[in-house]
Order: C-alpha cells, then sequence, then structure tokens
C-alpha cells in the first residue's frame, strides 16, 4: 500500500499540529483560475471552495476573511460590523509578506503573522470544505467546524458575484 504524496507546507504542519483531520487535493493551477477553476478541476460546488482573503483596514492592520468561492466580500458592511472606518484588500506583497503564502497559494493555517480571521457563517452549513493548502495548485478538505483551531469570528458580509 503506498502512501499518498502531497506538498507539506506551514499550513500542513499547522493541521497536523492541531490533529485536524484533512484530504489533500492537488489540481493544475492556472493564473487568475481562482476558485471556478480549482473546483472544475476537483468536481465539486464552487460555494464549497473557501478563498483566503487577506484585507487590511484604515491604520494598515491585517485581518483575513474566508468565503465561499462564488461570493465576494462587502468591504463596507466589514468595515461597520467590525467598527472600522475602511477596509481594503491588501496589496499581495503586504500580503505575502504577513502570511508567507503567495497569492493564489494563501492558506489561513500556519501564517506569519496572528492576523484575526472571520468566517463567512454560512460556511459552517456546508458538509465539507476545500481550502487552500499553503502552496498554488493545492487544497484540502476539511469539516468546517475544524476552522475552530483558527479562532475565528463568524460574519455576514457575503455578497454575489457580478
Amino acid at each position: 500500500m503506498s502512501k499518498i504524496k502531497y506538498p507539506v507546507t506551514t499550513a500542513i504542519r499547522f493541521l497536523r499540529e492541531h490533529e485536524v483531520i484533512f484530504d489533500p487535493k492537488e489540481y493544475p493551477y492556472a493564473e487568475h483560475g481562482g476558485t471556478a477553476r480549482s473546483a472544475a478541476c476537483l468536481g465539486v460546488d464552487e460555494h464549497a471552495v473557501i478563498k483566503t482573503i487577506v484585507l487590511q483596514n484604515e491604520h494598515k492592520q491585517g485581518l483575513i476573511v474566508l468565503m465561499h468561492g462564488d461570493k465576494q466580500i462587502s468591504t463596507r458592511k466589514l468595515a461597520r460590523d467590525l467598527n472600522m472606518k475602511h477596509i481594503e484588500p491588501a496589496s499581495p506583497q503586504q500580503a505575502n509578506k504577513w502570511t508567507g503564502y503567495l497569492v493564489g497559494g494563501t492558506s489561513p493555517f500556519g501564517n506569519k503573522a496572528s492576523l484575526p480571521v472571520y468566517v463567512e457563517e454560512s460556511i459552517y452549513t456546508l458538509p465539507l470544505i476545500y481550502i487552500n493548502g499553503g502552496k498554488r495548485g493545492f487544497l484540502v478538505a476539511i469539516h468546517p467546524s475544524d476552522l475552530a483551531c483558527l479562532q475565528p469570528q463568524s460574519v455576514h458580509v457575503a455578497t454575489d458575484n457580478n
């Protein structure tokens, strides 16, 4: 019986350390393919593919939001809910500095900086989610309840893609 080979990233080390059971899923990465590409390659619903979005507030403090692949974040609602004046996407360079991951391979697990994590509340209703494992073209399937290892706060800030 052979062992399944997959990348051992910082995210994978974090999941192992927190005893999270995961199923590694590799797929051929395509620049700007996004969650639609990974969902199609893996044969799963894009709604269950969870994006890790690195944002910053008006004080240039970072935060992470986990969102369904087929939804967008209302940064205006998020800022209002968190009592902040303004929230915007972090630059790819800043996101890399905080997380240690490249855009397209950003995982919420095992980040360099301790950033607060916010999870779209409806993610918890899914039976299984597919979230980045710390490398482009690499997702891990986990139960949404396992996101508890991130000590996240629930938010309701999803909007439909246009």
